[in-house]
Parts: C-alpha cells; structure tokens; sequence
C-alpha cells in the first residue's frame, strides 16, 4: 500500500503557442528571412506597407544580407517597375541625400512575382524565388506573408500559401498577418477564422489592428500599471464616464462604394475603438507575455452587456450620397454614437462612450476619462467642468490632466488647467514609429501582444452584430447632419444623459516650442 505521504508526478502536454511561451525579451533570430507582401500593387502596400519595411530598414532591423522582399499580384509588371512606382512613397524629400542612398540599397531587396491569387502556378514560382533567396543564406528561414488584399480573397490566397509556399525546413517559420475587415459580422468573422484556421494555426496568424501600434495605445499598460498615483483612482468609485473618440474632417473621399459596404461601426468602432476600450478596462495581467495581456482583454469583452438601441445614435453626412458609388436609398451610418456598460466589479455604472465619424469638424482620436464631481464644493467652482485625464492618440499626441487652480490674483477664485505631458515638446527629436513599423517588427519577432486573437474577435463581433443586423434590416435610421458640424445633437445629447459634463470655456491649446 502506497503511502498517503507520496505525491505522484506526471508531465503534461502543453497547450500553450510559442509566443506564450516566449519570454517578454525576445532573443533575435537570425537567417534568410523572406517578406511577401501580396497585393504589391495596391494602396494600402504602397502607402503603408512598403513604407513601413523601409523604415525599419534604414533603422537596422532588416539587415540586407539576410532579407529580401518580394511583392506578389495579378499586375504584369517586373521587379524595376515595382520598384520605379513605390519610390515616390518612400522618399519624399529628393533633397536627402542619406535617404535617396538608403532607397536605392532598399529596393535592391525588393523582388516582384505576378500571379493569380487562386492559381497554384504563380504561388509555385513565388516559392522557388523565396527558396533561391534561402539558397543563398545561412541559418533559420522565416517566412513572412503580409496579405495586404480584401477579406474576400484571404480564403484561397492561405490556401496557395499552405499548398505552396511554406517553409519546408525543421527549423524557421512561416507567419500571416491578415487586415481588418475580420468579417462584417460574428457569422462571417468565424466562418473567415475556421476557413484560415484549419490552414495555419493560431501562432502563426497576426491580425493587425493598426490602432494597437500606436504610440500612446502601447502606453496605456505602462500608464495604469507603473504608476500608483492612477491604481486606486482607476474604478467605479472614482470614474465618472470614458470616452473613446475618433474624428475625421473628411468624407470617403472615392471610397464611397467600399464604405458604404461596412460603415462607420464596422469600420471604426467595432474595431479600433474596442481594442482602446479593453486596454481602458481589462484588469492587470499577471506579466508582459502576450496571452496573458489577451486573456485580461477578452475578460472585458465578455463583460459587456448587450447594447440598448436607446443608446445609440446614428448619423450621415449630407452630400454621402452623391458619391456615384454609393446607393441613393444608404442606411449606411457615417458616424456612431455608441454607450457601452462593462457588467463587473470595477466598472459597474460606469459608462463607456465610444464615438466615430466621418466629414467632423475637427481630426482626432483621444480617450477621455472624467472623473466624478468633488464632494462638497467650497470653491462653488463645480459649473467650471470636471477633472479629467486626456489621452490624446493623434495627432499631436499628448497626455494632459485638467485640473481646477486657482486664477494668479489677489482674489480666491478659480480656473480650469492642466498638467499636460506633449509629446513634441518633451521628447524632441524623438520620431515616433508609425503604427505598421512596430507590428511588422512584432510579427517578425514572433510578439502577438498587440494582435487580435481568435476568441477576442468573436467576443467583439457578439457585441456589436445584433445592432448591425438591425441597422442593415433598415430598422434604425441615421440622422443627417452637417459636413464640418459636431455631428447630430443627438449624439451630444446621449453623451449628457449617460453622464459627460462638458467643460465650458476650456480649450485645450497644444504647448508650442
């Protein structure tokens, strides 16, 4: 008879991916590493993509006698051709002369392939330029696919790439990284992820949101978990309302007909807004790596409850419709208004105000956290606004904390400022990274911290599918209103009674050098 004293050991097998398992510093890698941008032609390669390898390049971390990189699509074109037409996108200064010599050693690396997307003779000659490359080059071989294309082609072009194209070495990897659309619904977000997923697993999928590589999107961990001034204030009893706003002083400007497809929700909201509001919300993780960060944001999805349609405010501007490519009879929503409620115990009662929209009067993304009002107002100052923490992600990205002072006088009154942290006048000569240089960086080395997981994209999509479904039916309608205007006053209106005091005769005036 065993003792009751022993204990029994046995090794199980573990479920978690690489990038759980990876350490917070990665250790750099070395060997051929091929970088596949399929839709080489297209905008969003041209002005995103490329421009984005090319700065990583000139910073030192494609290094050309490892790299090469090779643009696929269905354009006949040849490797100087592509070449010639992505020139006037990397260099805009002609005068520079450091950058025109780091241009012509870039583009050396770039090779072009055309083929069909859903053809196995262009994706088979994509593979022996890669493997000549590999040929060429000691050490591991990693493979990375940016899908640059619409979602509807993802299907066959992950296909080609696993019948095709993927690393046939012991050693390396292959990786994709996929663009938002994620789907226009949950029904069509899964169907898209189980088509992918039964081709690569989910350490090898990245889908970027661009919104999780921006300067001060990456600051919001550092800021609510480095600092104790922020941690006991950070709840329910101190937090009056959060708002989340993205303001575009355009319209769709030729993209009428494509918008018109997702609108402002799908496009804006559903998205980029909702990955700001769980870095807002989630709770701390138990460290850096990226499932723990991913497992706190999927948390806060789950969290919300279902969104009430007197909630809601929807809008369009006048004069979307006389896009040609937009229909005359569109339900399609230019602006949004949404009130979000996190059932847990941090956030219970607290009101997250997501808000997006198109042909505004004004260009900005902030989040804007306003706290309660003061008990007992000696100062009678309560009318002149709230305090509140402004997180200011673009442009002239800033932190700022508005506060009530006293005026400078001989008299006790008071006046609304700030501590205001501008980035431009603190870290100058500091280039803030664009969004797509630091996740093409992160994919490379293997860190899907500020990439949108599987069960987080399902999470997002049952939150916001029964009001699309509702909008697409014709069941809510968008209000007009004016190009270059706050939006509907309806909109403002919900903000108000969800909670928001506006500040009245405070502006907030960017710190000149």
């Amino acid at each position: 008879m065993a003792s009751v004293g022993n204990w029994i050991m046995k090794k199980l097998s573990s479920f978690r991916n690489d990038s759980f398992a990876r350490e917070y510093e990665n250790v750099p890698e070395t060997g051929p590493l091929s970088i596949i941008v399929l839709g080489a032609s297209g905008d969003l390669a041209k002005k995103k993509t490329f421009p984005a390898l090319f700065n990583l390049f000139r910073q030192g971390f494609l290094h050309e006698n490892e790299v090469c990189i090779f643009g696929y699509a269905r354009t006949k074109i040849s490797d100087d051709d592509l070449r010639n037409r992505l020139r006037d996108y990397l260099v805009k200064d002609k005068d520079d002369s450091q950058k025109s010599e780091d241009l012509s050693k870039f583009l050396e690396l770039v090779k072009y392939v055309s083929g069909a997307y859903d053809s196995e003779d262009g994706f088979q000659r994509l593979d022996k330029e890669i493997s000549e490359h590999e040929n060429n080059t000691e050490g591991s071989p990693r493979r990375l696919f940016y899908l640059a294309l619409p979602p509807s082609v993802y299907p066959s072009v992950c296909r080609m790439i696993n019948q095709c194209c993927m690393n046939k070495s012991d050693v390396g990897w292959t990786r994709i990284v996929v663009e938002k659309p994620f789907g226009k619904d949950l029904e069509s977000a899964e169907e898209l992820s189980s088509q992918i997923g039964k081709l690569f697993e989910e350490p090898q999928i990245y889908r970027i949101d661009h919104y999780l590589g921006k300067e001060l999107v990456q600051n919001l961990l550092v800021l609510r978990f480095a600092n104790r001034l922020f941690l006991p204030l950070w709840n329910r009893d101190n937090i009056d309302n959060v708002q989340i706003v993205f303001r575009e002083d355009f319209g769709t400007d030729g993209r009428g007909g494509y918008f018109d497809e997702y609108g402002i929700i799908r496009d804006i909201i559903q998205n980029h807004l909702m990955q700001v509001l769980c870095l807002v919300a989630m709770e701390k993780p138990v460290s850096l790596k990226p499932e723990h960060i991913r497992d706190q944001k999927v948390k806060v999805l789950q969290s919300v409850v279902p969104i009430k349609d007197d909630e809601v405010v929807l809008g369009q501007y006048e004069g979307y419709r006389d896009d040609p490519t937009v229909p005359d009879d569109s339900n399609t929503p230019t602006f949004a208004t949404v009130v979000l409620r996190i059932d847990n115990e941090r956030w219970d009662g607290v009101p997250f105000i997501l808000k997006a929209g198109k042909a505004l009067s004004a260009k900005k993304a902030e989040i804007r956290v306003q706290f309660k009002d003061v008990p007992g107002d000696i100062f009678r100052c309560k009318k002149q606004g709230r305090n509140e923490f402004v997180i200011r992600l673009q442009p002239s990205e800033a932190m700022y904390m508005k506060l009530t002072v006293k005026q400078p006088g001989l008299e006790m009154s008071t006046v609304q400022s700030e501590l205001d942290l501008s980035y431009t006048q603190r870290y100058q000569g500091v280039t803030i990274p664009e969004a797509y240089e630091r996740l093409i960086l992160d994919t490379i080395r293997g860190d899907q911290q500020h990439f949108v997981r599987r069960d987080e994209l399902k999470a997002a999509w049952e939150i916001f599918t029964p009001l699309l479904h509702s909008i697409d039916r014709g069941e809510m309608k968008p209000i007009p209103y004016k190009p270059g205007s706050r939006g509907p006053e309806e909109a403002d209106e919900l903000a108000t009674k969800a909670g928001y005091v506006q500040t009245l005769g405070y502006i907030w005036i960017p710190p000149t050098l």
